[in-house]
This record gives structure tokens, sequence and C-alpha cells, in this order.
């Protein structure tokens, strides 16, 4: 069967599901051009001349699959939804193919759709958008564009920013990323490959998209830990609390799940199943908000969304929602975890002066994509075992902590610092974290790299080959995360020289990049002495150093009677040089402040649940003395 003929059956089918099943139209919207854009209109039963609030997606990815089922859990039945929906093809798309225009500002488009709708009888004039990727994208164009009747937003897994390191992430070009998107008639790699590094093209279009001060309807942001967008949307999202209108700057929300980018397969935002781990706890939880969001902005219930927190997060390894109006929080502090010879992480830093890891990478051999940030279905997306194919190669080197014996709570941006050499003018360092399971399972969390001809910055002039043999430090930006690493598991940094095809390949020769050439074997060294090391920085709660800190108190400052614990803790100072002015806090062993504000010395623990805790005093200048006790 051709491809055409398999195409209109595919679409007479679409058509007589939703024929069968749904009360919808086909209508033509027109633009200020005078151009039109295909609209399937689903309306509830209007036949008592009601009117309804309107979801409006924006989509170029075809509306005919939403004929199929219409989003957020309304599958084929919405004869009883309390909204329509309209569902339009991009300009230049589908059934808008033929209102293509060179440079069409969507956002002027969707300002034209929004106000279309609202002059319609089956419209109350409430309108709110919804949509994952690009379709997220656009809804913050629409919104800039400020149409009168858009009350309220939800974009998932996207922002509006086009940044350099969107494309060229540490340098380096996402070559999965950007051939997917030219597959799917965005056609951006022309233009990304005239401009390798950050230009003046780079800084206008990072300022122009960057305008948290135009958004003046509420914001419900629902992103993923393993997506790619997780920097760019808490970015924004940040900027949204300092810049948005103080009329809406308390309204935007976000909703961080353990979800993948989706787009095929089962590893979709708000599903459970993501790569090779399941989370049922987190399963519908991005229709459930949305639809309470939904709800309050478009149908005036009063279902206390306002009263919701900034931040609805999932703490992935716990598998718990989480809610508060500041992440990271207050109480996350940076730990370092070293890189030694013998391929272990440990809190204590190196001792030997010459040490280090040495790895070949040769670009004709690649170590592969497997899981991860990618939009590529033959990859995978989320988590992912390493260890079968990534971590078995003799071009890694894969750093493990010692079997964790009390959970250790990331919660931030976690950064890598690693002092490296080479024999070649130019190479890559790659780094994958990931939660080292009992049964040998590697499950992949977050990735990152860096080229090192941008060691030292992304413009032109920054760049610079390397000397062989010399020493460089170079720190690897990792995306922000919410991970418990539980007892029993093990946490493992793998680094390598490549990650292919999710980022281009380095030919090592210090030419021109993305063209073809002469490869050359690099030997590429990793430092792990006391002179430089090398170490991943991770943003933990309530997780104490086995190392003495000296900007710390000693232990012997605070001491507490007896442990372990049944009914009241006795604490006693004995460090001289603390007067008044500090403050003890209790927190359990996920890094949650159990009692706080304590100023007492006879502390009462009845309410505290069997278990082990820490208590921690923190004095005037920051310094910091804790311990454990056990609650009987």
């Amino acid at each position: 069967m051709n491809n055409k003929r398999f195409t209109i059956i595919i679409l007479v089918f679409l058509c007589h599901v939703a024929t069968s099943q749904n009360h919808w139209f086909v209508d033509s919207i027109p633009m200020r051009d005078g151009k039109k854009l295909s609209a399937d209109i689903y309306l509830p039963d209007t036949t008592g001349g009601q009117s309804f609030p309107v979801i409006l997606v924006q989509t170029p990815y075809n509306r005919l699959y939403y004929r199929l089922a219409l989003p957020l859990g309304f599958g084929t039945q919405n004869q009883n939804a309390p909204f329509a929906f309209v569902i339009v093809d991009w300009r230049c798309f589908y059934g808008s193919a033929s209102a293509c225009v060179v440079n069409a500002d969507r956002g002027e488009d969707g300002y034209d759709v929004v106000e279309w709708i609202a002059s319609q009888s089956w419209s109350n004039h409430k309108i709110g958008t919804w949509g994952p990727s690009a379709l997220g994208r656009i809804q913050y164009q629409t919104a800039k564009e400020k149409p009168p009747h858009l009350t309220c937003a939800v974009p998932l897994v996207a922002g509006p920013q086009y940044n350099y390191q969107e494309y060229y992430q540490g340098g380096v070009l996402r070559k999965e990323y950007v051939e997917t998107l030219d597959a799917l008639g965005f056609g951006l790699s022309t233009t990304l490959l005239a401009h390798q590094v950050f230009d003046i093209f780079w800084q206008y279009s990072e300022n122009s998209t960057f305008y948290t001060s135009q958004i003046e309807v509420p914001l419900l942001m629902i992103g993923g830990w393993y997506d790619h967008n997780t920097n760019v949307m808490f970015d924004f999202f940040k900027g949204l609390k300092q810049s948005a209108p103080l009329s809406v700057r308390e309204k935007h929300k976000l909703l961080m799940g353990p979800w993948a980018h989706g787009g095929f397969g089962t590893a979709q935002v708000g599903t459970g199943q993501q790569g090779q781990l399941f989370y049922p706890e987190a399963a519908r939880w991005s229709d459930s908000l949305a639809l309470l969001f939904f709800d309050f902005y478009l149908r005036n219930e009063n279902n206390g969304w306002d009263s919701l927190t900034d931040y609805t997060y999932f703490q992935m390894g716990e598998n718990i929602w989480n809610f508060t109006d500041v992440f990271p929080p207050q109480s996350a502090s940076s730990h370092l975890f070293y890189f030694n010879t013998d391929l272990t992480l440990s809190d204590s830093p190196p001792s030997n002066l010459n040490d280090s890891v040495m790895f070949n990478y040769d670009p004709k051999n690649p170590s592969p994509t497997v899981g991860g940030a990618t939009l590529t279905q033959s990859l995978g997306q989320g988590p992912y075992d390493q260890a079968p194919v990534v971590e078995a190669r003799n071009d890694i080197s894969v750093f493990t902590s010692p079997l964790i014996t009390t959970p250790i709570v990331l919660k931030g941006k976690p950064n890598v610092v690693l002092n490296v050499s080479s024999n070649v003018l130019d190479t890559d360092f790659n780094v994958r974290l990931t939660d080292v399971y009992p049964d040998g399972r590697s499950m992949l969390i977050v990735e990152g790299v860096k080229r090192m001809r941008f060691r030292s910055g992304y413009w032109a002039a920054d760049t610079a080959a390397m000397l062989p043999g010399n020493i460089y430090q170079i720190t690897i930006e990792l995306p922000y995360l919410a991970h418990s690493f539980l007892v029993g598991h093990k946490i493992r940094v793998d680094v390598s020289s490549s990650n292919y095809p999710r980022f281009a390949l380095n030919l090592n020769n210090g030419g021109a990049m993305y063209v073809a050439g002469d490869s050359l074997m690099a030997q590429n060294i990793i430092y792990t002495n006391s002179n430089y090391s090398s170490y991943i920085n991770l943003p933990l709660v309530g997780y104490i150093s086995a190392v003495n800190d000296p900007s710390d108190l000693q232990s012997e400052s605070l001491m507490i009677y007896p442990n372990p614990v049944e009914d009241y803790l006795n604490v006693e100072i004995k460090n001289t040089i603390i007067q008044h002015n500090y403050k003890i806090e209790i927190f359990d062993v996920f890094g949650r402040v159990c009692l706080k504000n304590i100023n007492f010395f006879k502390i009462p623990c009845t309410s505290l649940k069997s278990g082990l805790y820490l208590i921690k005093l923190t004095d005037e200048k920051g310094r910091i003395c804790a311990k454990k006790f056990i609650k009987k």
C-alpha cells in the first residue's frame, strides 16, 4: 500500500471516529493578513444555546490526530465536558499549509485565533491554552501579544527562550535534537550551523525571548526531570516570580514530575512509565492539576487553587510529591564527592600528589546514547540502565560511591568540576549521573557535556586550542533535579568523551566543527590528586559529610543525650564562642524539617516517629554542628 493511500485511509478513519463520538466541525479562522488557519472545533451539548469556556491547542503536528482523543483525559467523549476545544494547525503545517508566509509571527496568529474564538456564540469569552513542547512555546508567544480574552495558559515541557545552550549544550551541537526538529519540518539546522559560537545573533535571540515582564495571564508550567527543557523552564519561572506584572506575579505555578519530554512511545508527560522505571505515584498528575487550574480560572470554581504553593515537585527515589514556595530549598547546601584513582567517589579530598585516570576516545567508535533527554524513539527517553552497554566499554571512567547507609537527598542544580588534559588540540568531556540500584542497574538521571575549545566561554574570542599535556579545569553544568539516593544504592558518575548521537562528535583535530575531516584518537586524562582534584558538587539536604569542614564547629560543641531517646532529648552547648544567636533544627533522614525554632534545651520527641534523625545547630556566622540520634 503506498503512503498516500494509507494516509487517506487513516484520515477517513479519524473522521469517522470523530463524527460518531463528538459534536465537532471544521472551520477556517481568518488572520490579520487575510490568510486562514484550519481548525477542528469540539463542542459540548449546545442544544440549550449554552456558551462554554474554551481550551485552545495550536499544533504543528497535525490537528487531525486529536480526533482520536482530546487532551486532558477527555478521550473521544466531549458531549458532557465543561469546556469546548479548538485545535488549530500552525501556519505552514498540514491543514494550514496554504497560509504559509515567510517569518510569520506565531504570537500574532495566536492573538487572532483567541479573539476569533471570543467572537463565537458558543464561547463565553474565557479562553485558556494547553499543549506540550512546540505547542507550549507558542502559548508564551501568544500570551506575549496580550489578546484581551486570553485568561490563562498551561505550557508543558517548554519555555519561550531560544538559547545558545538549547542547541549547543556545553558548546556541542545537540545532533539528534536538531535532526529530529528538521524531520518534523522546522528546518533549523542551516541557521544553527551558521552560528556555532555565541554571537550577536544569539545575544539578540536570548534577550528578545526572555519576556517575563510581558506575561499578564497566570501560567501553570509543567515540566519533567528527564526532559531537556528543565533549566529553561526554571529560569523563566524564576524570572516570572521576579519581574512579571504584580497583578499576576503570585499566580504562576510550576509542576515538575518524573517525566521525559514525550512525543512517542509510553514516556509521556503524566504517564507512570518512564524509560525503564515506573512511577505510579506520578501518573495523571499533570492532567489533574491542569484541570484544577482551568476550573479555577475558566469556570470560577472555588477549588483552593489559589492556595497551592509556587512549586509542586516530585522527589524521585522517595517517589513523593513536595509542595513549597522556594526551590531549591534554603536548607540545601553544596557537598563535594571527589573522584579517586581507584574509581570511587568519596567526600574526602584525595591526598596523593600525582594520581589520574586515563581513557581513550575514538570518534569512529563513540560511546552510544542510551536513553536520557532525547527526542528520538530508537534511543529511548528517560531513565535507562547504562551498565550493559555504556559502562561496559573501555572508553569510559566510571566513579562509584560506597553503599549508601543513610538516604542522600538532592534538591537543586549539580555540577561536575574536572581537571583534565589530552594529547589533542580539542576534545569533549561528557558526564552521566546515575543511581546504582542494589541489583546492579545503573539508572541514568541527567547528563552534561563540555567541548574543550569553549572552556573559557562561547564567544569566538573565548575559544582556544588545548596544549597537549597542559591541565585545564572545566565545569559541566547539570540540570535542576530532585532525587534521593536510597539506602542500599550508590551514586555513580560516568565520564567519557562522547554520547552519540545525542551530542555531535568531536573529531579531536582542532579544526572546523561539524564538517567531514580526519579524526584523531584522543588520550584523555582526568586528574584525581590533591593538586588537581575532580569532583561532583551536589546540593544536598540534611547531609553530614564525613569530613570536618574547617568553617564549621567541632562536634564537641554540641552534646545530646540520651541517644537513643524516647521522650526528651537533652541538649548542651559546650563551645564558649557560641553566644545567643543560634538556631537548632531537627531533620528526618529525607532532609525534611521535623522541629524548628527550638530555643530550649529539653526537646520533647514524642511527636517523632521511630527512626534516625539529625539535630543541627547553626550559629550567627553560619557555622554548623550536627549530630545524629535515634528515636525509639
